[in-house]
């Protein structure tokens, strides 16, 4: 017989350790990647810091694909009422974000990968687009109202995907600096255009942490009641 309060439990122990290896991960990806702007050290540390900070920012990008899914199973058991379909398409979502994260890491170098990279941009756009019309839709049809935390949850996560597009378009300057360093080793202008990126993404990564503390705030403290 399948017990749904254990189901509640383990969906409520996989959303902690989402958000604990989202975050930490988060952090960790910013921490190495001063190493790699870091002029001072050798071209061989800034690479090897580079390759740390590559594999590490995986955990983050799992993690946020992962959210929606064991968000919806979570408020699923919880008692939470969903549209007609919503569930299933919440349970698909996890795993298909997750095979489309890996393959654009995967396939990055190849005519593939810039194609799943562009595909991937326009999808989390959609994502950010799908979000706040469910979330008012959801509201105005009342199933929302009596968990005003979750929509507020939800609204947070779709500002969260926001921030990373963004970090995503700031980005090339970084990533042009890092080529200079990989193929010709580092000049004062590489220099200068890795540590620029860096620079005008870390409002919007500092922007994705505290987004995470206050869903995690707002996801213990469920202000306005219900679950």
């Amino acid at each position: 017989m399948f017990d749904e309060s254990l189901a509640y439990l383990l969906a409520k122990f996989a959303h902690i350790l989402l958000f604990v290896y989202w975050l930490g991960g988060d952090v960790g990806v910013f921490y190495s990647s001063g190493f790699v702007i870091d002029p001072k050290l050798s071209r061989d540390a800034r690479l090897t810091a580079f390759r740390i900070f590559s594999e590490l920012d995986m955990l983050p990008r799992y993690c946020l694909a992962l959210m929606l899914t064991v968000g919806g199973l979570l408020a699923h058991y919880g008692g939470v009422p969903h549209a007609p379909g919503q569930l299933i398409l919440a349970v698909l979502l996890g795993p298909l974000w997750v095979l489309l994260v890996w393959a654009v890491h995967h396939y990055q170098t190849q005519p593939l990968g810039r194609s799943l990279t562009k595909f991937d941009f326009y999808f989390r756009c959609f994502m950010i687009v799908a979000l706040i019309a469910s979330v008012g839709y959801a509201w105005g049809e009342g199933r929302l109202r009596p968990y005003p935390w979750l929509a507020a949850k939800l609204l947070i996560f779709a500002f969260l995907i926001f921030c990373g597009l963004v970090i995503r378009v700031k980005l090339p300057r970084f990533v042009a600096g890092y080529r200079q360093l990989l193929t010709n080793g580092a000049t004062e202008q590489s220099d200068r255009d890795m540590a620029e990126g860096m620079r005008t993404c870390r409002p919007y990564v500092l922007a994705i942490w505290v987004g995470l503390l206050a869903a995690a705030f707002i996801g213990i403290a469920k202000p306005g009641g219900g679950l």
